[in-house]
């Protein structure tokens, strides 16, 4: 999974700071955007996780600041319900133009109610989730409620919320009373999910009752249960990514199976060089595997490296084969860890006296038991982790037969 940082100008001519998560093998089946919640920004710990796990699905999430919040141009008194609104479309708009149409809007707390609004504007999305949501937009003005009169008196006042300083002003107030949230996701006619916490202090539960009740079928309610509102814990955010993926898939197509044909060999590699530079995809009957180079030889780093592989091949049969041994054995080893590294030593530096000196391939085997077993035990099992066949056909002169095939 990468990230391509994104610069959005919305309909005011402001810069929204955007990041565009992808999937692992870069290319995602369906795009989503997902609202972070008031007063919040995208890197919050919560948006990054869910985003992340949504990728898992096959899913490319666009996370962004709203109006005058996070690296997002703008004040904050810009950054009312409806302007959330708005910035919203305007990066769907974006999206569209530039990527895929996204057809999933995920949002968290008042994020939650702007992609409901959101949906209702714009026909290319499928599907809505929301977590933590207010069923009555003008909820969130208990944040600033001690600015009100001020705000009447004066016009503009700066309040402080969560410990930060913000300025809003008339029209910010007004905005959240503009909004009939039940009358907008009853007549939206689309998949919702509800993801809401019993124990949310911030927004009660009241509120997934009041917009699940809204709603029309297909609707669904996951609780979250003892999590907190901002989703602080690691489990809590995962698992509502987790969910959200799943439940999405019932109203998004299926995509197509884009396996690679082996052509009868045990395997088969495929780089698509205008495309995709050094990520090359592995597909062996049953599995799909990504290759790549880290970036700081220009590639992408979205899998490991041809020698990641190749210590990773030597790795699972070492572990595997001190595994049916000591069972053959009936040996107390539980467990095994086997660490590995590739590099190229020159011979000198290994003490190996060659007529020409030169450089060689060397691995590192490291290995680590954990079980009752005697020193004596621990040597045997040793010896056996340089036969398991990948050590031996590493180490052995191999013979190689390369054809070409006609396209």
């Amino acid at each position: 999974m990468k990230n391509q940082r994104l610069k959005i100008k919305n309909r005011k001519g402001l810069l929204l700071n955007a990041q565009l998560e992808l999937p692992a093998n870069q290319k995602p089946n369906y795009f989503a955007i997902f609202a972070h919640c008031f007063t919040c920004n995208s890197n919050l710990n919560a948006v990054r996780h869910i985003s992340r796990a949504l990728t898992q699905d096959g899913f490319a999430v666009v996370r962004f600041d709203f109006t005058g919040l996070g690296r997002s141009e703008g004040e904050f008194a810009d950054s009312h319900f409806s302007a959330n609104v708005e910035d919203l479309v305007d990066v769907h708009n974006y999206i569209s133009h530039n990527f895929i149409a996204p057809s999933l809007l995920v949002g968290h707390s008042l994020g939650g109610a702007a992609v409901l609004v959101a949906a209702s504007q714009i026909e290319a999305v499928k599907a809505v989730a929301t977590i933590g949501a207010p069923a009555d937009v003008s909820h969130v003005k208990h944040h600033f409620s001690h600015g009100l009169e001020a705000v009447k008196e004066k016009g503009e006042v700066e309040i402080n919320i969560g410990g930060r300083p913000f300025k809003i002003n008339k029209d910010f107030v007004k905005a959240f009373d503009d909004t009939d949230l039940p009358k907008v996701v009853k007549s939206l006619r689309k998949p919702i999910l509800v993801m809401h916490s019993p124990l949310d202090k911030i927004v009660a539960i009241e509120n997934a009752k009041k917009i699940y009740d809204s709603a029309m079928h297909p609707k669904s309610f996951v609780s979250l249960d003892d999590a907190n509102h901002l989703l602080t814990e690691e489990k809590d955010s995962k698992y509502a990514g987790e969910v959200i993926g799943t439940w999405a898939k019932r109203y998004f197509p299926k995509a197509e199976n884009k396996m690679l044909d082996t052509q009868g060999e045990q395997l088969v590699g495929h780089l698509n060089i205008i495309e995709d530079n050094f990520t090359t995809s592995i597909q062996t009957k049953n599995h799909t595997m990504i290759a790549d180079e880290p970036a700081s030889i220009g590639g992408a780093d979205f899998g490991p490296s041809p020698y990641e592989y190749l210590n990773a091949a030597l790795a699972a049969c070492t572990v595997m084969t001190l595994k049916m041994y000591a069972e053959r054995k009936k040996w107390d080893l539980q467990e095994v860890f086997v660490y590995i590294s590739h590099s190229r030593k020159h011979s000198q530096d290994l003490n190996i006296e060659l007529e020409k000196p030169k450089y060689l391939d060397h691995i590192t085997k490291k290995l680590k038991f954990v079980g009752n077993l005697e020193d004596q035990q621990k040597e045997r099992l040793k010896e056996i982790a340089s036969r398991c066949p990948v050590h031996k056909t590493i180490e052995n002169e191999v013979i190689f037969d390369t054809t070409i095939l006609d396209e």
